[in-house]
């Protein structure tokens, strides 16, 4: 692994590698991503033939907030590596679906929940969120109950979108869980009850104990 990554690091365009919890990393300029990745797939020594997985990861504290991260596959070889490149909210990357057709669906994707734009990408249409939708769920600073909520208008018989809208103010819920609150369990009424039985009658033997010693 380490060899391997030795090797990558002479491409250019790769500005470091390492190794993280037996997996071999590669860091690579955004502007000579196509490149790397062209020689990632074709130079013999590292024949990466499929990019088994594309994704985003948000960093909101950083200029360029967003990791590209692309998980490459070697069959020929036996050999995986990660490719990570950055990218700022409207700094665009370069698009791979050039170089493996099937890294459309996950540009696609990353699109669609973090809002990265591939350059290039001539199919960049939201994938599992609704054409209609407005924002990028995934992004760390997108509020957790939306700007819009859908149904069904019987009215209009079409999917309508209005704001959100609470139906019930916020309540505090202060219930006591099974495991806490419940002293019998179904099918166990006459043992509880016997049991209350016996529990009641040492009470009154207690108590006449009690009576007779203070006399």
């Amino acid at each position: 692994m380490e060899l391997l990554g030795q090797a990558i690091a002479t491409i250019p365009g790769v500005t470091g590698w390492r190794i993280d919890k037996d997996e071999l990393m590669v860091d690579a300029e955004r502007e000579r991503l196509l490149s790397v990745m062209t020689t990632l797939r074709d130079d013999p020594r590292f024949a990466f033939e499929q990019v088994m997985d594309l994704c985003g990861v948000d960093w909101p504290d950083r200029t360029e907030r967003f990791d590209v991260v692309y998980n490459l596959l070697s069959v020929t070889l036996n050999q995986r590596v990660r490719v990570i490149c950055t990218a700022s909210e409207t700094t665009p990357v370069p698009s791979v679906h050039t170089v493996w057709p099937a890294a459309t669906w996950w540009e696609r994707e990353t699109w669609d929940l973090y809002g990265v734009v591939f350059e290039g990408q001539p199919d960049l249409r939201r994938i599992l969120t609704d054409y209609g939708f407005e924002g990028h769920p995934m992004r760390k600073d997108f509020p957790l109950t939306g700007y819009t909520e859908v149904r069904y208008d019987e009215d209009r018989k079409a999917v309508v979108y209005e704001p959100v809208r609470l139906t019930q103010d916020w309540r505090s819920f202060d219930f006591l869980s099974p495991w806490e609150g419940m002293t019998t369990l179904p099918g166990d009424e006459k043992v509880f009850k016997e049991r209350q039985a016996e529990a009641e009658a040492e009470a009154k033997a207690n108590a006449k104990a009690s009576e007779g010693k203070a006399s």
